[in-house]
């Protein structure tokens, strides 16, 4: 199968005047794939608006392509916005344009996926040097969501990434068949949780409690405040279960974890 690029798909006639920015990282290192997975473009296009310190990103009249990389590992990158420069705000270390996005391109916008491998230290590219490199990979049917569920063992996510994937199908289908035990973690001081799952919905039960109210009603959870929850709690599973499996065998295997982890003494176990 013959390769495509990028402008086979764009069909821009006038490359000499636009510019392509592969927005990696920012904002202390967070990257924009999780924000455009939470829905903040507002922030992702504050980005790619951005001017260096010392040096201008853009010109008035330019058209600007933005990508967002998938993974900090691969080379895909996901197309969310082109749209034209309409004012030069003369701003430095900050957001340095006014701009009005490009409606005829509305319809790629978090579909189209390019395959390219940035060779450069520069994240902001002229797109006559650059998109011939840019191999189409995919033009999904749908918005990108990569929030399929990884494999028990893998997961590990934030409060905010749990309140976006737990009611989706895959999640819920693989939450609500198993019995287990999990772990909370307080990245701002180490603190961990250990709990147990075995009720109603069994994981996927216990996990909405936290999306609903922080602490689930367990007791050294509940002196916590919930936005420091949601800012700083982190989801995993250390074991898990068949639903037919006796209730007393996850209790046992709940208290050692908590003797391994040492989670009632440094953690926020009580009991």
């Amino acid at each position: 199968m013959d390769k495509i690029n990028l402008n086979e798909i764009l069909q821009i006639e006038d490359l000499l005047n636009v510019k392509i920015r592969f927005n990696l990282m920012f904002r202390d290192n967070w990257n924009p794939i999780d924000d455009f997975k939470n829905g903040n473009l507002e922030v992702m296009l504050e980005g790619h608006y951005h001017n260096y310190p010392n040096k201008r990103s853009y010109k008035v009249g330019q058209v600007t392509i933005a990508f967002v990389k998938i993974h900090p590992k691969e080379n895909y990158w996901l197309l969310f916005h082109i749209g034209k420069v309409t004012k030069d705000l003369n701003v430095y270390n900050g957001i340095g344009y006014e701009y009005e996005a490009l409606k005829e391109y509305e319809k790629y916008f978090g579909r189209l996926i390019i395959r390219f491998k940035n060779r450069s230290q520069m994240m902001i590219r002229n797109a006559a040097s650059v998109i011939d490199d840019c191999e189409v990979s995919q033009l999904l049917p749908d918005t990108f969501d990569n929030d399929l569920f990884p494999g028990y063992d893998k997961v590990n996510i934030s409060w905010i990434e749990l309140k976006r994937v737990i009611e989706k199908d895959t999640w819920k289908t693989a939450l609500e068949n198993q019995k287990g035990v999990y772990l909370l973690t307080d990245i701002s001081n180490g603190k961990q949780y250990v709990g147990s799952a075995y009720g109603e919905s069994m994981i996927l039960g216990r996990w909405r409690f936290y999306i609903r109210n922080g602490h689930g009603g367990n007791i050294g959870l509940t002196p916590i405040n919930f936005i420091h929850v949601q800012e700083n709690f982190r989801f995993s599973i250390l074991d898990i279960y068949k639903s037919t499996t006796d209730d007393l065998i996850i209790i046992a295997r709940e208290n050692w974890w908590k003797q391994i982890l040492q989670s009632r003494r440094f953690g926020y176990n009580e009991n």
